[in-house]
């Protein structure tokens, strides 16, 4: 099979594989017109290859276009699992918006920026003057109920299967659990429930490349997010060679089709 990637650093060993800057997307055509799958195109890339060019692609366009931001995962939860959801409102920045904010939900919450990752833009808000500040900020509030944790769990799917589980969690007595952002993993006691409702939503939603991020609170599981481009850091840990199980996945798919 022949590939054409747009990230050279996610599909690193990956054989057959040739590199297109995605600025070069129009210029460097005959390169794309002999590639099978074209791998990890940006989000502003997915319309031109699937719909102009009639390109396979890796990962699939839900998982691009739904894990582009936070208000796509959200919504895209809310239809097919919303009870596993935490209590989030996400509306246009407003007086009457922030009001609303105000009455529905109580101190502490949570306030995010929408395209964020690694615990960036991630706020934990304590009175009106912090949201106020955030919402001058940030032309859409995504607010969120707060959940007391100390760990969150990572569940990362490719292909058609979950491939790593780990526990992030938090040593520091601070609000983020990330790797990146100081937390420890973890590879003991996962759930089994918590894969097989990754494995569903997963499926349900046509998602073929993302890390779910759940936490455990008040006898319940909840989705935080997930992230089409996650971190690698539990599969060094693991020994698991990600462009390996892409590779696996593609051949199995698309040389079948």
């Amino acid at each position: 099979m022949n590939f054409v990637t747009f990230n050279p650093f996610r599909t690193i060993g990956i054989p057959g594989i040739k590199y297109v800057k995605p600025e070069h997307l129009f210029d460097e055509r005959e390169k794309i017109n002999e590639a099978d799958v074209c791998l990890f195109p940006e989000n502003w890339q997915v319309n031109a290859l699937v719909y102009g060019m009639k390109k396979n692609i890796f990962p699939s366009i839900q998982s691009i276009q739904l894990g582009f931001n936070k208000i796509e995962v959200t919504r895209s939860l809310w239809s097919v699992c919303p009870e596993h959801v935490p209590f989030t409102q996400i509306l246009g920045r407003s007086e009457e918006s922030i009001q609303k904010v105000l009455r529905d939900f109580t101190f502490p919450f949570v306030a995010k920026e929408i395209r964020n990752s690694m615990g960036k833009g991630v706020f934990l808000i304590h009175n009106e003057a912090e949201f106020r500040d955030y919402a001058e900020n940030n032309p859409t509030l995504y607010v969120q109920e707060y959940l007391e944790i100390d760990r969150d769990l990572r569940v990362c799917f490719v292909g058609d299967e979950v491939i790593a589980s780990y526990w992030r969690i938090n040593e520091n007595n601070s609000f983020h659990n990330n790797v990146a952002q100081g937390g420890k993993i973890s590879f003991e006691d996962i759930p089994e429930e918590a894969v097989e409702l990754v494995s569903k939503t997963a499926r349900s939603l046509g998602i073929d490349h993302a890390g779910f991020d759940l936490v455990f609170a008040n006898g319940k599981m909840y989705f935080l997010e997930f992230n089409t481009l996650f971190g690698n850091q539990g599969f060094h840990q693991l020994g698991i060679s990600i462009e390996q199980k892409i590779h696996t996945y593609l051949q199995s798919k698309f040389m079948e089709s």
